[in-house]
């Protein structure tokens, strides 16, 4: 068994995946807006995902835009057969680098088929609605024009599973109400829990959940008690905050991002981390005193 397989696995529909996976975003250039700075060292991460034995890539043609997708292209077209890329819709980016809404029906079939074309394939494995009624963080808002526009994309064959990303839960029942999904996408970690509940659901749905920002993201999550149980499990704190994301719910699939070989390889030793009941405890109290 190698080191990553021993996080376990989980399904996006028809596809089995390592639960540690991998997120493309900081593949692009600052404020994941243009080419790297370094096409080679970012080239040299993507082919070493496959080698630690990732299966299980998230993307976006609005990464760049254009830029990481055609980066995974470059680097690892004609894909392994066991390999799922998960891309996302709904958004694109201003030409001052700025996110902006992109949910009409023409808008997503134009990017179901940017993803298409940039990553070189026939049908996308999963395409994930990116909800834009607040760019900070999920936000109520009807999303059944949106999410049939994909569904329909999905019956024409283009697109093999669907889910959501940035969504309430109640945003997660119309969907499902309308297509199966296969995943939700939100910002969860130690300090950010408010999914809680809904991760529980989908575990009971057989849906899986995919939290992005497993440190903070852009405002990196500053915490003593992280650097302590760090320290005393002989861990880095993003190998600590991955593993105690393992441990949480076994529907959590992670996609830790990194533009450096060096970090990838220590993400994926977090698999091989079982932190203590005391640990996770310890942990746990984070949220609680962050809120």
């Amino acid at each position: 068994m190698t080191s990553i397989e021993q996080a376990g696995t989980y399904s996006l529909g028809d596809r089995a995946v390592n639960r540690l996976g991998y997120g493309a975003m900081q593949l692009a250039g600052p404020h994941v807006f243009g080419p790297p700075k370094d096409k080679a060292q970012a080239i040299a991460v993507l082919k070493e995902t496959v080698e630690l034995g990732i299966n299980h890539l998230d993307t976006s043609d609005f990464y760049g835009p254009h830029v990481t997708n055609q980066l995974i292209r470059e680097a690892l077209h004609p894909y392994r057969d066991d390999l799922t890329l998960v891309t996302k819709v709904g958004a694109r980016r201003g030409s001052d680098a700025s996110w902006l809404l992109a949910a009409t029906p023409a808008e997503l079939e134009s990017a179901v088929h940017d993803n298409l074309r940039n990553l070189g394939l026939d049908v996308l494995d999963v395409v994930n609605l990116r909800l834009m009624f607040d760019v900070a963080g999920p936000a109520e808002g009807d999303i059944e024009p949106m999410f049939s526009t994909l569904a329909n994309l999905q019956r024409k064959g283009l697109v093999r599973h669907l889910g959501l990303s940035n969504a309430t839960a109640k945003q997660v029942a119309q969907a499902r109400g309308i297509a199966d999904i296969v995943c939700v996408q939100n910002q969860y970690n130690l300090a950010h829990r408010h999914d809680d509940a809904l991760i529980t659901q989908l575990a009971q749905a057989g849906i899986a959940y995919v939290p992005f920002f497993p440190l903070g993201g852009f405002s990196p999550l500053q915490s003593a008690t992280l650097e302590r149980v760090a320290t005393d499990c002989q861990a880095t704190p993003m190998q600590v905050a991955l593993a105690w994301l393992l441990q949480r719910s076994p529907n959590i699939l992670l996609i830790p991002g990194t533009s450096s070989v060096a970090h990838l390889r220590q993400n994926v030793q977090a698999a091989q981390l079982t932190l203590s009941p005391q640990a996770v405890a310890e942990l746990d109290g984070i949220y609680s005193v962050s809120y």
